[in-house]
């Protein structure tokens, strides 16, 4: 775990805090918007299924 000073916070329990964030905004998405989403990420790799 490295330490990063921003915050007083490592680095995983920032990218933790982060994807906790994430997660909660993405139940309040629409169908459109996931599947807005979901293709932005597919098309630039994020997604490989």
């Amino acid at each position: 775990m490295v330490y990063t000073g921003r915050f007083g916070q490592s680095e995983d329990y920032r990218r933790d805090e982060l994807i906790r964030k994430i997660e909660h905004s993405l139940e309040n998405l629409t169908l459109q918007e996931l599947e807005a989403l979901y293709y932005d990420m597919s098309t630039k790799n994020y997604i490989n299924d």
